[in-house]
């Protein structure tokens, strides 16, 4: 699934907030393994709210957008 149009990024719903970024990509699929997503975050190839974020284990809270590979996912709760 791929959402080219940054600008309305799709929304992953979490549970349990906040969420470390490398297992957002993870869950979303948007890496194939954890190893893969901090590889990517680690190479500064992911943004959070359009900064490039090198932190894998960066706390991600509602209302954040991640950006990698031209995917932009708007984190929310589960409320």
């Amino acid at each position: 699934m791929k959402n080219d149009d940054i600008e309305n990024p799709r929304v992953a719903v979490f549970d349990k907030l906040p969420i470390e970024l490398y297992i957002v990509l993870k869950n979303e699929k948007v890496v194939q393994s954890g190893g893969e997503a901090k590889y990517v975050i680690a190479e500064g190839l992911v943004t959070v709210n359009g900064n490039v974020e090198t932190r894998k284990r960066k706390k991600i809270n509602s209302g954040d957008i991640i950006t990698f590979a031209g995917e932009s996912i708007k984190i929310a709760a589960n409320e």
